[in-house]
């Protein structure tokens, strides 16, 4: 696990913005294959999505050959409800960009069958061959996607159960009412996030604290399931100084200095 520590949450999802764009362009020099990439939604990644619509506007990247998968969606929210996750992705980034509608795939919170769009969504990301970057956020809890704590580090994508937590935290979206907040969701598991052959893992402000300390100094495990991460071989977590105040004074110092040594 690598941690990237940027003075400020801009500094830290331009760093993100500028990392996935040189990815997809890096590929794109070698071969005619698309890059697929999984993304999130909330609040964190809203400033890496600008800056990768600036970037394609201004020709620095495109997204015409790249395949996108999202973490998750809402059960029985309306695809068109403000709060939903394809609202949200359509609003600050897919129509802003020039990928192909048909690249976009958004887990459907209304399938009749939810456990049959929940299998079809992995088996299409196999397809597509896997995600070449998977870029998540964490909770306060250390969850990602919708991966509560005791959720399986094996998991794949699934029907969740989202925890009373969870949905005071996403209340802010539904007017301060945690009663609006859907009680259930599908989301990719932790084991398709990890599976990924990078992850980069958004973690802004003094909230996410104690989840960053648990994912980095803590045990690898399901009670922290970003902590997943330690055993990846390409896990990148983009923190600002706000958000590693909980580590020690010595983990600091190294991935600072780790950080350093790769401009050289």
């Amino acid at each position: 696990m690598k941690v990237i520590i940027k003075q400020s949450s801009k500094e830290g999802s331009l760093w993100a913005a500028h990392h996935i764009a040189a990815k997809i362009n890096e590929k794109k020099a070698r071969t005619d294959e698309p890059f697929v990439i999984g993304l999130c939604t909330g609040s964190t990644p809203i400033e890496t999505y600008a800056e990768l619509i600036r970037m394609v506007k201004a020709g620095e990247v495109s997204f015409k050959n790249v395949i996108s998968f999202n973490m998750d969606e809402y059960v029985g929210l309306p695809e068109n409800h403000p709060e939903s996750y394809h609202s949200f992705m359509h609003k600050y980034l897919f129509d802003q960009i020039d990928e192909p509608a048909e690249n976009i795939h958004i887990l459907n919170g209304n399938a009749p069958d939810l456990d049959a769009e929940c299998a079809a969504y992995e088996k299409a990301i196999a397809a597509a061959g896997g995600f070449d970057l998977f870029l998540g956020g964490i909770g306060e809890d250390g969850h990602i996607a919708f991966n509560e704590p005791f959720s399986p580090l094996s998991s794949h994508t699934r029907v969740v159960t989202l925890t009373e937590d969870t949905r005071i935290v996403n209340s802010r979206f539904f007017g301060g009412d945690m009663n609006l907040v859907p009680k259930q969701a599908l989301s990719v598991g932790v084991a398709t996030v990890t599976g990924a052959r990078e992850v980069v893992i958004l973690a802004f402000g003094p909230k996410k604290a104690r989840a960053i300390k648990d994912a980095v100094e803590g045990p690898y495990s399901h009670m922290c399931t970003v902590s997943a991460l330690q055993t990846h071989e390409n896990g990148i977590i983009v923190a600002d100084e706000a958000s590693v105040g909980e580590l020690k004074v010595n983990s600091y110092k190294y991935f600072k200095a780790v950080e350093a040594a790769e401009k050289l």
